[in-house]
């Protein structure tokens, strides 16, 4: 029999980069890229939070939110790039990764560092109500274990160890 701290290290499969997006400058337009590089000491190239907070260097939602955040604020669909958010990861369970570290593509680690509330953008983009349709539903921060390059396809796997101190962690490549 499992127990309870066993089962939240248990992930049935890997999820999936649906999207990628930049922002280039503070309350820009999100730009949609196929890819984007990133850096242990910067976070993702060409975004404004490059090189700032560790803990906040990549910001993830879930693809299954966005159905249910378009349904609150009445449409049928919500572009990701208003939902000023960096990756768009499908098949994965997000919230409960909190602390777990993220292997995605062949490259890059990620280390979930929290969640990521909505903005008084959310209004802006979305119309009334729009923040609270995102409230519960607006991903997570990570911060930048490793870089290399994050592409739409690339597989988000959950590393073994889950919640383990970056102390605990055996050495990347």
């Amino acid at each position: 029999m499992q127990n309870i701290r066993n089962l939240f290290e248990v992930f049935p499969r890997a999820g999936r980069i649906e999207w990628v997006g930049i922002r280039p400058e503070r309350r820009g337009a999100v730009t949609a890229v196929d890819e984007v590089t990133v850096s242990d000491n910067d976070g993702l190239a060409g975004d404004h939070y490059s090189g700032r907070s560790g803990n906040r260097h990549v910001t993830l939602i879930q693809a299954e939110h966005l159905p249910a955040i378009a349904a609150y604020v009445g449409r049928t669909q919500v572009d990701p790039a208003e939902l000023r958010r960096n990756l768009v990861v499908s098949g994965l369970n997000l919230l409960a990764l909190k602390d777990h570290y993220l292997q995605i593509g062949d490259d890059v680690v990620l280390q979930v560092t929290g969640q990521c509330h909505p903005c008084s953008r959310m209004e802006e983009n979305l119309g009334p109500g729009g923040y609270n349709a995102v409230r519960g539903h607006g991903g997570l921060t990570a911060r930048v274990i490793h870089g290399g390059t994050i592409r739409v396809g690339d597989a988000v796997r959950v590393e073994p160890g889950g919640a383990a101190t970056p102390a605990d962690r055996p050495d990347r490549p």
